[in-house]
């Protein structure tokens, strides 16, 4: 891998999020629905179909390979931390990425498979979840390499910044001066805002709502700790509002390419 596709996959990997509407809008109420984007409709049991499986399949995976070894897994070993929200995270993210990608034309080659993320994701590739990730890895990918580059800011570094140490990827209580000494040129935080500025306007568009046990939504995100990809969702950032979280510090890669050369 080159390092100008290590930077597009940071960038995919550094993604805004998306709008957290009420349920109330439109006439939008059904407490069995999870989300409404546009004419698309993601049920509660969708979501914990999803997230049933990956509990299940983990837990059978953590069994097995405590059996090899001889010991006994504890119930806490046997629990996935995938949530719920993790997997409406995915599910609207995918969406509203198909949404942009027919719009502007581009293609989305399927390039991630759900083998190359499992182990990272420490969840087996016949997880739907793991294929779920594949997908919005592939279209995050291709909507960045379409993209061109937003200005840099303050605000958009220390957002990018703020997230990955909530996810407890990077040191917290740098200042503005240090990250952006961290984060060199920020080219990631560029495409990553850029990226963040099409999921806003489509999920305007679409008029996307949330049933409010799944706020705030996010788009999921991966950065690269060393040999280890830290997984995490990305709030959305209104225009004006206080910085709270956006997306990613070091480079990214999916696990079957971290030996490829790293912009840093």
């Amino acid at each position: 891998m080159t390092v100008m596709r290590a930077r597009r996959l940071i960038a995919a990997a550094s993604v805004a999020a998306l709008g957290v509407l009420s349920l109330t809008a439109c006439g939008r109420t059904s407490p069995d629905v999870a989300a409404y984007v546009g004419d698309r409709t993601y049920s509660v049991d969708r979501v914990d179909a999803v997230y049933d499986d990956a509990q299940a399949r983990f837990a059978e995976a953590v069994r097995q390979s405590a059996t090899q070894a001889g010991i006994t897994p504890t119930a806490e070993q046997l629990r996935s931390p995938v949530t719920r929200q993790d997997v409406l995270n995915l599910l609207v993210s995918i969406e509203l990425g198909k949404r942009i990608a027919a719009d502007q034309g581009v293609s989305v080659p399927d390039q991630v498979t759900p083998d190359q993320l499992a182990q990272q994701l420490q969840m087996p590739p016949q997880a739907e979840y793991a294929k779920l990730w594949g997908e919005w890895a592939d279209i995050s990918i291709a909507l960045t390499q379409k993209l061109p580059p937003a200005e840099l800011s303050d605000e958009s570094v220390m957002a990018v910044y703020q997230a990955i140490a909530k996810a407890g990827g990077i040191q917290t209580g740098l200042s503005v001066a240090q990250v952006r000494q961290l984060f060199g040129e920020g080219g990631f935080v560029r495409t990553a805002s850029a990226l963040s500025a099409a999921m806003e306007k489509e999920a305007d568009e679409v008029n996307l709502s949330v049933n409010p046990r799944y706020r705030p939504l996010g788009v999921p995100s991966w950065v690269n700790k060393g040999q280890e990809l830290v997984f995490y969702a990305l709030p959305y950032v209104e225009s004006g509002s206080p910085v709270t979280d956006i997306s990613t510090p070091e480079p990214v890669s999916t696990p079957a390419e971290q030996n490829a050369p790293v912009a840093p």
